[in-house]
């Protein structure tokens, strides 16, 4: 067993913060010696270690406290959580540094690139053989031929304004490779359907709760599924960023207007406030 204090000299962690974790139940001791003190077993420390891990990501420590809680993710789960999130956080930086030593070589020009011509025509080439056939023409009309859909795809996502979202995006899927293969073997229609049943089923549950308080058990419960299942349906390894940027189209026109009409008046702003208060959302400027 350890003491707060060898705990505190061997992970850098101050005491105070120590015990404040025990007072929100997020690190607790796991016994008290006969005088009152703390006691950790290396059990404990293993859940140090991984709460540690999620606090490089400034991820809020209720949020933290909900993923160790949960039934559904054990070591080995919450570990392999990490490390996707620590190799596309090392994915992003080690681009950003790239660009900037090409500044400093004198090129002043930041290069935002994350696919390359011969990956956005293979991301075209999968959109188009998985693409409904209504809709395929519809776009083909438009361009007149698919060549020129092509070259607009092509020009469009070679963008820096593209290349920057996509940044974003493919962190959402643990890595470059995983997004493209997710965009290479996507969900049949049969399966497709499928969620959108089960996503529509939980939107109803959700909106017969809209007189609750967002932060409540009933509410929490129905987006903590909704979370789930939008995770299995877009193929993504981490479902919070994916969600918040959803909490942010329900308030944007025309996704607004489209779910009031549906659900009623006011229904928009009441999922993304439970998505909100789900997933903790910190910065309210977006």
């Amino acid at each position: 067993m350890m003491t707060v204090k060898e705990i505190s000299q061997l992970t850098g962690i101050s005491a105070r913060t120590l015990h404040y974790y025990d007072e929100i139940g997020l690190f607790c001791p796991t016994d008290k010696s006969e005088a009152g003190y703390r006691l950790y077993d290396d059990k404990a420390l293993e859940n140090l270690q991984q709460i540690l891990f999620f606090r490089e990501f400034d991820i809020p420590l209720k949020e933290i406290k909900s993923i160790m809680e949960n039934p559904a993710l054990d070591r080995n789960h919450i570990l392999q959580m990490q490390r996707k999130m620590l190799v596309a956080k090392k994915e992003r930086m080690e681009r950003l540094i790239a660009s900037i030593d090409d500044v400093l070589k004198g090129d002043n020009k930041m290069d935002f690139t994350i696919f390359g011509k011969t990956e956005i025509e293979e991301m075209f080439c999968s959109m188009l053989n998985h693409m409904p056939e209504n809709i395929r023409k519809t776009a083909i009309d438009e361009f007149g031929s698919v060549e020129e859909w092509r070259k607009h795809y092509v020009e469009v996502v070679s963008s820096e304004k593209m290349q920057k979202n996509y940044a974003k995006v493919v962190e959402w899927y643990g890595g470059k490779d995983a997004y493209l293969s997710a965009v290479k073997n996507p969900i049949s229609k049969e399966v497709a359907e499928s969620y959108n049943k089960r996503i529509e089923a939980i939107l109803q549950k959700l909106i017969s709760k809209r007189e609750c308080p967002v932060d409540c058990f009933e509410v929490k419960e129905i987006i903590g599924e909704y979370g789930f299942v939008m995770k299995q349906f877009s193929q993504i390894k981490e479902e919070r960023e994916w969600m918040l940027a959803n909490a942010r189209l329900y308030r944007k026109e025309p996704l607004k207007s489209s779910f009031n009409e549906k659900y009623g008046e006011g229904a928009a702003e009441f999922f993304a406030d439970a998505i909100d208060a789900f997933y903790k959302k910190i910065d309210t400027n977006d």
